[in-house]
């Protein structure tokens, strides 16, 4: 118990210096939400990947889906890695960093604002963006209060709120540079974190091999009567594991939080260095968190999923584990959310604050006030959040995966079709960006309140978030191409910033040179 609180608090007192430390960042908007657009390659990297990850993933996810879908569970870790890491980072992060800094957009309400002209897309964009990442920030703590009370004892409520208010304390006086540098650091407890959980997980079950023996003697009637489906390579449900895969690999592109990392993006080189470390980074956190889960069912003989729900198998997997270990786990799982919780409460106050407020009930923001502004709705988002998570912990709800679900399908279906199409297309319009909004907003919200009258395959809340983003992209070229086109002038002053001319060394790019 003493090694465990050491830890804690030596890891609560590095990430609140930081914090301080990095207020000399945070005096304007762009210092405070965008670091001054001036992020490295590794921050900018690690803040993507501890954003991407987090309770949810690692109590959640990896619990459900691992035993579900056994081994194969694996595959949503590699998804994540080369969809939501690698082709993210090389299809949007360039082209993102540059046409948002040419519009002078700080958030992606902003972005629909500026790229399509119409004030009414960015506050319907703002407060979708509000009202859905609720739901998710809720279900970071509740992923956390499972190893809490594992290793501690500690009452949910008191879990909950100690995260909250140190989380919003370093947020609060540092901004996204404070966030930046804290995921950095929270990225490589990480990394071998997750590491080591795995290694000593296998070990208690004989080693690599005898674990996979296990699990391919492993036969559960409900599911499946093939012999070893739990081993294989596609396991039991390929179809409904491919829900996962594209909800928790595709969604990254259209998620407020995440797209907002390749805003602050310093130069060509953090892009390409970022892309790989980015890469690697959810190989190893999103491949180990799903693998490890994967092996779930081994200790089916203390796991009780009827009374604790999914999320219990993550923390029952590691509470024989040496003390040093779990203690290892706690900052890991506290890192991972408290990581993702920042970045949250910051997408919400800016959005809330540039995208709503400003100009439209409050006029006359200097950067001062906006700056304040911002810092006030942090601390109402996470009391907001806090009192949710108490309610629903309260109310027996604690299916982290239906929670996230709900959140990512709403968020990445109504703007990933939106915003990519914006960046390549010139030909978007704004009835398409509109319809993509309703129509995945409505799904979900009707997914959560009627979910019985959904044909099987999309009462899921995964597999619905999934349905809206393949639908969005499809929408939103086909209304566009049959309502009217959009203002020329505005589409090519947008575009115009791909157009500019930069010097680059010969090393990044060959010359033309004469044959003389």
């Amino acid at each position: 118990m003493l090694i465990k609180l050491i830890l804690l608090i030596v890891f609560f007192s590095i990430m609140l210096a930081i914090g301080f430390y990095c207020r000399k960042h945070s005096t304007d908007v762009n210092g405070f939400v965008l670091g001054g657009r001036t992020v490295g390659p590794w921050l900018t990297a690690f803040a993507f990947g501890t954003s991407y990850f987090s309770a949810v993933v690692f109590v959640g996810y990896a619990g459900q889906f691992g035993w579900k879908y056994g081994i194969s569970a694996t595959w949503a870790g590699i998804g994540n890695a080369l969809i939501g890491s690698l082709l993210a980072w090389v299809i949007l992060g360039r082209r993102t960093r540059i046409m948002t800094q040419h519009l002078d957009s700080a958030t992606m309400p902003q972005f629909f604002e500026a790229r399509f002209g119409s004030r009414s897309l960015k506050i319907a964009a703002s407060v979708i963006t509000f009202i859905f990442l609720i739901p998710y920030t809720a279900s970071l703590y509740n992923g956390l209060s499972r190893l809490f009370a594992m290793a501690f004892s500690i009452d949910y409520t008191i879990c909950v709120i100690v995260m909250a208010v140190l989380t919003g304390i370093y947020v609060i006086a540092g901004g996204y540079m404070a966030t930046a540098i804290n995921d950095f650091i929270q990225g490589i407890i990480m990394l071998f974190g997750i590491c080591a959980v795995i290694v000593a997980v296998l070990k208690s079950q004989g080693g690599f091999l005898a674990a996979l023996d296990g699990m391919g003697h492993i036969v559960d009637e409900t599911v499946s009567t093939t012999p070893g489906i739990f081993a294989s390579f596609f396991g039991p449900d390929p179809v409904n594991l491919l829900g996962v895969v594209l909800l928790t690999s595709l969604g990254t592109w259209g998620l407020p939080q995440m797209v907002q990392k390749f805003y602050a993006i310093k130069s060509e080189k953090s892009i390409s260095t970022g892309t790989i470390v980015s890469t690697a980074f959810a190989f190893i956190v999103a491949g180990g968190c799903y693998f490890l889960g994967g092996f779930g069912r081994l200790f089916s003989d203390r796991i009780d999923i009827a009374a604790n729900g999914y999320d219990s198998i993550i923390p029952t997997m590691l509470s024989e584990l040496p003390d040093l270990l779990i203690a290892l786990v706690v900052i890991l799982v506290l890192s991972a959310s408290m990581s993702t919780l920042s970045s949250l409460v910051l997408t919400s106050s800016s959005t809330l604050t540039l995208d709503l407020l400003k100009d439209n009930y409050i006029k006359d923001m200097d950067e001062k006030k906006q700056v304040t502004v911002m810092r006030w709705l942090i601390v109402v988002f996470v009391a907001i959040s806090v009192i949710l998570a108490i309610i629903q912990y309260r109310s027996n709800v604690t299916f982290i995966a239906q929670l996230m679900g709900v959140s990512w399908g709403a968020l990445a279906g109504a703007f990933l079709a939106p915003f990519l199409y914006g960046l390549y297309w010139k030909k978007t319009s704004q009835a398409g960006v509109w319809i993509s909004f309703i129509f995945s907003t409505l799904v979900m919200l009707a997914n959560i309140f009627v979910r019985p009258s959904f044909p099987v395959l999309l009462q899921s809340p995964i597999n619905a978030g999934a349905f809206c983003m393949i639908a969005g992209l499809i929408i939103v070229p086909i209304v566009s191409l049959v309502t009217p086109k959009p203002d020329k002038k505005l589409v090519e002053e947008a575009f115009a910033c791909y157009e500019e001319k930069v010097l680059v060394p010969q090393s990044a790019a060959l010359g033309e040179t004469s044959n003389k």
